[in-house]
């Protein structure tokens, strides 16, 4: 099998799951169906075509239920997935696919039924870049803040419909530090990228609802900010936050609203280019939607004129030391 965070393609799928219906009634349900030698995806126990040319509706997916830790719903021939929770983890999400076709004994018996399996969610992966010469930026974490969390899906539309209570959820991951270059890097870390459910984000009012009460969408990134020469800009210099070990945190998070679409089968992937700004300050953060770098450094500058301070000096009674 697969692990829980692993893309699937036609090079690691071994199992699938099916459900059939002849007409209206239910043949079998939730079967496992694994490769053998030849290619094929058959089941431990065998299901007969009928011997007439009565056509099957197959709707498949993986993974099993138990790892979609939702319910399948039948009614008719209706198939739902219903109130899919995204896991809290992105370590334990999934790539969930699904795939349907009819078939018939007569066309299907020798040549097995085709399935074309689609992912129906949205994989979005965070990196992050900077060409700032004067600024070094070390980057040890990410957040996705507020995305949806639970919706159904409906095998036969391929459709989702979020849950009427919009829950919302942050998901974090920690990376291994890194000084960010010219090249964008992942900062997703071990637990690889992220599965959503499809949906329109609405970005996070940064300055108006700097604490996010409405609980809208935005990334963040854990960062440390030095100048070249070492001072540190970032945490704070008045930040107050102590780590774990009581001492003065090393990182701190800087956000940025984002307000795509996310669509079924997409990758997403986020470039954040700190080469010119930082973002913001983060809504779970004791000073939210505070720059986190302010604006260039300016001066005005104003030279006084030279005023002229008159001293004279008589030479009468200068006498030379000769």
């Amino acid at each position: 099998g697969q692990t829980r965070a692993s893309e699937i393609n036609n090079s690691n799928i071994s199992d699938i799951y099916a459900t059939t219906f002849m007409g209206d009634s239910l043949y079998f349900h939730d079967v496992k169906f694994s490769k053998d030698n030849d290619g094929y995806f058959n089941s431990l126990k065998q299901y007969l075509w009928p011997g007439d040319t009565t056509t099957l509706t197959f709707y498949s997916y993986w993974p099993s239920l138990d790892e979609l830790g939702a319910d399948i719903t039948i009614s008719g021939k209706d198939l739902k997935l219903e109130s899919y929770v995204t896991p809290e983890s992105i370590a334990d999400m999934v790539d969930f696919i699904t795939a349907k076709n009819t078939g018939n004994r007569v066309a299907n018996e020798d040549t097995g039924v085709a399935l074309t399996f689609s992912h129906r969610l949205a994989q979005v992966e965070v990196r992050a870049k900077s060409d700032n010469s004067e600024l070094v930026y070390e980057v040890a974490g990410v957040r996705i803040g507020r995305p949806q969390t639970t919706g159904t899906f409906d095998f036969n539309t391929n459709e989702w419909t979020l849950d009427s209570w919009h829950e919302t959820a942050v998901w974090e991951s920690s990376c291994t530090p890194v000084k960010l270059g010219a090249n964008a890097v992942s900062i997703m870390g071990d637990n690889g990228n992220g599965m959503f459910i499809p949906q329109q984000l609405t970005p996070w009012d940064s300055k108006n609802d700097p604490d996010n009460v409405a609980r809208e969408a935005y990334l963040s990134v854990l960062v440390r900010i030095t100048t070249a020469d070492g001072a540190v800009l970032y945490p704070f210099p008045s930040d107050k936050v102590l780590d774990s070990n009581g001492q003065k945190r090393k990182y701190a998070w800087a956000a940025i609203p984002i307000s795509d679409k996310w669509e079924q089968g997409k990758k997403y992937i986020y470039t954040l280019d700190f080469t010119d700004g930082s973002g913001v300050v983060d809504p779970d953060d004791p000073t939210p939607g505070n720059k986190v770098l302010g604006d260039p450094i300016k001066f005005t500058v104003n030279v006084e004129n030279w005023v002229d301070s008159p001293v004279g000096i008589s030479m009468k009674d200068f006498k030379s030391a000769n």
